[in-house]
C-alpha cells in the first residue's frame, strides 16, 4: 500500500486528541484557565439605541480591569475607554447556558448620540495571577434611528445563529450538559452569558470550516478548524457562527468600498420591523440559520412593499421562539415533534422545527427562494471534500454577473472558496442545459437559478470510519423523517444528494437576490475581484445607483 502524505496542518495534537476535537464536547466554563485567572463579561441585550444605558456584567479573578470600546467597521475607531473598573468573581449557575449567568452589573456606560450604527467591540483587560494580561471580548450593536435613509444599506446580523452556537457555560442548540444524564443539547439557550472565544475576535490565521487543502487519493478528510480550536483554546463552534467569522467581513468590506452601512440584530426584525422601511436594501450574510416567525413576517412585508433583500448567506433551516422578553431562544429541533409543548397545547405552526416540516406550512423558499433541506453540506468532512469550491454558472447573462466576463460553466469564487460549508438549495429540473425550479419546489413564481453546485446531506465514503465522522447521516435521517415520515432506505436516497444555488426573483413590488452559501463572505475577505463585482452589482441595483 502506498503511504499517503498528510496534507493537513499540524497543531501538535495526537490522533486521539484530533478525534476528541471532533467527537468530544468541549466548551468555555468558569475556572477553565486555572491558576492564571480569567475575566468574562456579557450584556443583557444584543443591541442598543443611541442614548441607551448599557449594564456590563463582569466576573473576574482580578480586582480591577480596564475597558476599551472600538467600533469594528471599515476603520477601527476607539470611542470609549476607562480604567480601574472594580470587579469580583461571581458564582455561575450550573445551567447558565439555559437560565443565564445571573451576575450583578459591574459597570454602566451610555451609548453616545454621536456613535454611528454598527458593531462595537468591548475589550476588558486585567492582570492575571502570573502578572500577564488576561482578556475577554464582547460585542454590542448600536442600531439606527427610525426614518428614511436613501442610499444606505441595512445589514441584519445573524444573532439567532450566534446564540444557537454559543458554547459558553456548557450547552447550545447542538451539544451540551443539560438533561438527566448531562449529555443533551439545550432546547432553550440564554443570551445572558458571555460569548464563546472566537465569536467576537479571531486571529487572521484561524481556519475556516471548508477544507483549504488538496486531498490526495486515499486521504481521510479531517476538520482543521476544530483541531485548531482545541489546540488554541477557542470555542469549538467559533468557525460556525459569530461576528468574527462571518458578519464582520461584509460590514468591513462594504464600508471600505464606500457604502454607507447600518447594523441591527435579528431582535429588531422581531420587535421593530418598521426599521426596515427606511432602507432600499437589506442584507443578510454568512451563517444565518435561526429565525422566528415574526422575523420572516418583517422581511416578507418589506419585500412585498417594494424592498430589496440581498442574502449572501446559507442554511435557512430552523424556526425559533423568543421567551422571557427576548432573553431566551427556544429551538427543539430534532426532538420538536416529541418534546416541543406547542404540539400538544399551542399553535403548531410555531413549532421550533425545520421550516419544511409540513405542519408548519411555511417553507423557507417562500421568503428567500431557497431552503436548507435541499442544501446543507459542501466542502468539509465526508461531504464533497474535493468539490469545486465555487458556484458553477448557468445563466451568465443575468444582470448580477455584468462586467465579470463569465461564461456558461465557469466557476464563481473557486479560488477564494465561497461555496460551503453549508448551502441552500431547491428541487430543480434541467431542460436544454439550464436548471429550472421543479413543480414541487415551492419556489416563488419567476425565480431564476443563476448558479448551481453539488452538496450532500450525509457524510459518506468507503474509507471514512464512524470515529472519523462529525455528523454522519444524522441530518439526512432527520430531513427524511421530516419530509417523508421515516428515514427508510428509500427516503434516505431522496435526500442524500442536494445542491446549493444562486437565485433571483421578484415578489410583490420588491425583489430578492440569494447567494445561498455561508462562505460568500470569504470572497470579500480574500478580495476575490469577481465576488466583489457581483456583490457590488447587487448592492448598486438595489440602491438604485
Amino acid at each position: 500500500m502506498v503511504e499517503v502524505a498528510d496534507p493537513f496542518p499540524d497543531f501538535g495534537l495526537s490522533v486521539e486528541d484530533r478525534r476528541h476535537a471532533v467527537r468530544g464536547h468541549y466548551y468555555e466554563t468558569p475556572g477553565m484557565d486555572g491558576a492564571r485567572g480569567e475575566i468574562w463579561c456579557y450584556t443583557s441585550a444584543f443591541s442598543y439605541a443611541r442614548g441607551a444605558t448599557v449594564d456590563l456584567h463582569i466576573s473576574s479573578t482580578a480586582a480591577t480591569c480596564e475597558m476599551e470600546i472600538i467600533r469594528d467597521g471599515g476603520v477601527e475607531t476607539s470611542v470609549y475607554g476607562t480604567d480601574e473598573i472594580a470587579t469580583v468573581w461571581q458564582e455561575t449557575p450550573d445551567q447558565c447556558s439555559v437560565d443565564g449567568c445571573g451576575w450583578a452589573p459591574s459597570h454602566t456606560f451610555r451609548i453616545h448620540e454621536s456613535w454611528p450604527s454598527g458593531a462595537y467591540r468591548i475589550t476588558l483587560t486585567a492582570e492575571g495571577r502570573d502578572g500577564k494580561p488576561i482578556r475577554c471580548h464582547h460585542l454590542i450593536i448600536v442600531v439606527p434611528n427610525a426614518g428614511r435613509k436613501p442610499g444606505r444599506i441595512l445589514q441584519v446580523a445573524a444573532t439567532g445563529t450566534w446564540a444557537a452556537y454559543n458554547t459558553w457555560g456548557g450547552s447550545n442548540h447542538y451539544q451540551g450538559i443539560t438533561g438527566e444524564n448531562r449529555d443533551q443539547f439545550a432546547t432553550t439557550v440564554s443570551r445572558e452569558r458571555p460569548w464563546g472565544r472566537g465569536f467576537v475576535v479571531l486571529p487572521a490565521d484561524a481556519p475556516r470550516v471548508p477544507l483549504e487543502v488538496s486531498l490526495p487519493p486515499g486521504t481521510v478528510p479531517r476538520y482543521p478548524h476544530m483541531e485548531w480550536a482545541y489546540a488554541k483554546g477557542y470555542s469549538k463552534k467559533y468557525a460556525s457562527a459569530g461576528w468574527a467569522s462571518y458578519d464582520s467581513h461584509f460590514f468591513r468590506w462594504a464600508e471600505r468600498q464606500g457604502y454607507a452601512v447600518d447594523l441591527m440584530s435579528q431582535d429588531e426584525l422581531h420587535v421593530r420591523p418598521e426599521l426596515l422601511d427606511g432602507y432600499d436594501c437589506v442584507v443578510c450574510v454568512g451563517h444565518d440559520e435561526y429565525w422566528t416567525w415574526e422575523m420572516r413576517d418583517a422581511i416578507d412585508r418589506y419585500v412585498d412593499q417594494g424592498g430589496h433583500v440581498a442574502r449572501f448567506a446559507g442554511n435557512f433551516m430552523w424556526q425559533t421562539r423568543l421567551e422571557d422578553e427576548g432573553r431566551r431562544q427556544v429551538c427543539y429541533k430534532y426532538v420538536a415533534r416529541t418534546q416541543d409543548p406547542v404540539y400538544a397545547t399551542g399553535d403548531i405552526t410555531r413549532a421550533t422545527n425545520s421550516w419544511e416540516a409540513p405542519e408548519i406550512g411555511r417553507p423557507g423558499a417562500l421568503t428567500f427562494g431557497l431552503n436548507a433541506t435541499n442544501g446543507v453540506y459542501a466542502g468539509w468532512g465526508g461531504c464533497a471534500p474535493r468539490g469545486v469550491r465555487g458556484f458553477p454558472v448557468y445563466r451568465p447573462g443575468h444582470w448580477a454577473f455584468a462586467g465579470t466576463g463569465l461564461f456558461y460553466g465557469d466557476l464563481i469564487g473557486a479560488d477564494s472558496h465561497i461555496y460551503g460549508y453549508e448551502v441552500d438549495g431547491l428541487s430543480y429540473d434541467i431542460r436544454h442545459g439550464l436548471p429550472y425550479p421543479s413543480a414541487d419546489s415551492g419556489a416563488p413564481e419567476g425565480l431564476e437559478i443563476l448558479a448551481l453546485g453539488m452538496a450532500s446531506q450525509v457524510e459518506e465514503s468507503d474509507m471514512l470510519a464512524p470515529e472519523d465522522q462529525f455528523f454522519g447521516d444524522e441530518d439526512g435521517r432527520f430531513i427524511a423523517e421530516t419530509l417523508y415520515g421515516e428515514a427508510s432506505d428509500e427516503n434516505m436516497e431522496k435526500v442524500r444528494y442536494s445542491n446549493g444555488m444562486i437565485v433571483h426573483f421578484k415578489r410583490g413590488q420588491g425583489e430578492v437576490f440569494h447567494a445561498g452559501s455561508c462562505e460568500w463572505v470569504a470572497g470579500l475577505l480574500r478580495l476575490d475581484s469577481m465576488v466583489e463585482r457581483i456583490t457590488a452589482n447587487v448592492l448598486n441595483r438595489f440602491l438604485n445607483r
